[in-house]
């Protein structure tokens, strides 16, 4: 079956020059963007109640944007001026230049891992003896604590951000040809917000693993798949089978 649309669950991109447009133009296909899932910040209220005190840590562990900007939220709700001599360890390069938004970047100490939070433990373990603060969602990866525990370091995990579940009734009688998620918690809203979904003719475009895992859990058929060595984005995924479903369109 051709592919006519598109529906990709997150917030449409902000770059103009975004590969999902070009594929757009491309093939010809309309692409709209909706987060099926947003992040809604923890108040400082709550974060005292986990019994966590900023004056008491030293370092800072950053695994995303949302982490910074609710770091920050949080520092200035409590009326903390976060010291110069704070280290922030970030997980991705992205996010360490993110943290720009609020720290003067040269004048700070600023770690960076290479992409996956392993990536990040041998820095972490090298200034084992900072008391650090894991500012998180509710959704963490299993593997951030174990990892964590495993340096035997001074840290504690606090939910700053939580993911909660977008309303979608607007889109109840609006059908696409191709759906595409990016996490469990995308699963989880289509069911919450759609019961009674039913796949039918619709294909579901997936990334990463635990993704296809929480497809697959719900009954659904994974059409779609990246990474994958030939294709390791969402963008090249959907080229490689768009061009095989519209063949002599």
């Amino acid at each position: 079956m051709k592919v006519k649309t598109i529906l990709v669950s997150q917030p449409e991109p902000k770059i103009e020059n975004s590969p999902y447009f070009d594929l757009s133009e491309k093939q010809k296909v309309k692409i709209d963007f909706r987060p099926f899932i947003h992040v809604e910040g923890v108040s400082s209220k709550d974060i005292r109640h986990q019994k966590v005190d900023l004056k008491n840590y030293t370092a800072i562990i950053l695994t995303s944007r949302n982490a910074v900007d609710h770091f920050f939220r949080v520092a200035e709700e409590m009326r903390f001026k976060v010291p110069d001599s704070m280290k922030y360890f970030c997980q991705s390069e992205a996010v360490a230049f993110y943290l720009q938004k609020y720290v003067v970047y040269r004048k700070r100490k600023i770690y960076v891992g290479k992409r996956n939070f392993a990536d990040l433990s041998p820095l972490i373990k090298k200034y084992k003896d900072e008391t650090f603060l894991l500012p998180t969602t509710d959704k963490l990866k299993p593997e951030v604590p174990e990892i964590l525990n495993g340096l035997k370091i001074n840290w504690k995990e606090a939910v700053f951000y939580k993911t909660v579940i977008s309303d979608l009734s607007d889109l109840e009688n609006v059908t696409y040809d191709i759906l595409v998620f990016f996490s469990p918690s995308g699963i989880e809203s289509l069911f919450h917000n759609f019961p009674e979904f039913k796949q039918n003719d619709t294909r579901i475009a997936v990334f990463g693993n635990t993704t296809i895992k929480a497809v697959e859990a719900k009954g659904l058929r994974v059409d779609i798949a990246a990474p994958t060595p030939e294709t390791p984005s969402m963008t090249m995924a959907l080229q490689k089978y768009i061009d095989k479903a519209n063949k002599g369109k």
